[in-house]
């Protein structure tokens, strides 16, 4: 029928057609296949009304052609983004999880149980250095020496060692703090206004207070000034 028309006329059609197919109007989803169709049959009419209005045949066909390759190019990739739409769609949802999953999944990270194991405080009374492990040496009183160059000032005669052997820990003098040797790095830590209130991992927990849950100590070395 468009090729009966001037192509002026047509090509308003052609593209309002062209426009419900991308639309997705849902109510003239069951007209889909005749709108193709239409598509098809109505550009083809449109080219032969292109053709008619030249009075030159040999640059109408050249233009005709042209116009041709680009118009069922793009009707190509209409269809096919068409249909390639629904399956990506489709492929979203089966990737989602449906609602009432949602609504029934606990809510954050799962809880995790640490136990702790309470700090074992030796005594070292007297000023022999036979209480001591090997690599500890008493200086004087509150005094002592890590290693070969570690020096642990101001403490109390008695001192706790982690499960794993790997930390060293002292009440500062007068229970201001405690301090954390790690035997491994060669590196010690005075937090004052800390006490010792278990071990896990063989990692230090600290806290302030018997009200107070206790914090592992990577936790509180990001809120206290180390002082070494």
């Amino acid at each position: 029928m468009l090729a009966c028309v001037p192509w002026w006329v047509g090509l308003p059609l052609l593209l309002g057609m062209a426009a419900i197919q991308i639309a997705h109007v849902p109510r003239l989803q069951r007209y889909t296949g005749t709108l193709r169709y239409a598509l098809r049959w109505g550009l083809a009419g449109l080219l032969v009304a292109s053709y008619r209005a030249y009075d030159d045949h040999k640059l109408g066909l050249t233009l005709t052609l042209l116009a041709a390759l680009a118009g069922f190019s793009l009707l190509v990739l209409l269809e096919s983004w068409q249909d390639r739409k629904p399956q990506r769609n489709a492929a979203v949802a089966a990737a989602s999880p449906d609602w009432s999953e949602l609504a029934l999944a606990p809510i954050g990270p799962a809880d995790t149980l640490i136990e702790l194991a309470p700090p074992h405080w030796r005594a070292l009374e007297g000023d022999g250095n036979d209480e001591l492990p090997p690599d500890i040496t008493r200086l004087g009183t509150g005094n002592y020496r890590v290693g070969t160059g570690a020096l642990i000032k101001d403490v109390e005669a008695q001192f706790s060692v982690a499960p794993g052997k790997g930390w060293l820990a002292w009440h500062m003098a007068a229970r201001r703090g405690v301090v954390l040797y790690d035997r491994a790095r060669g590196v010690q830590y005075r937090l004052r206004g800390w006490q010792l209130y278990g071990w896990h991992v063989d990692e230090a927990w600290l806290s302030r207070s018997d009200d107070q849950p206790p914090s592992a100590l990577s936790h509180v070395l990001g809120q206290d000034q180390r002082e070494e």
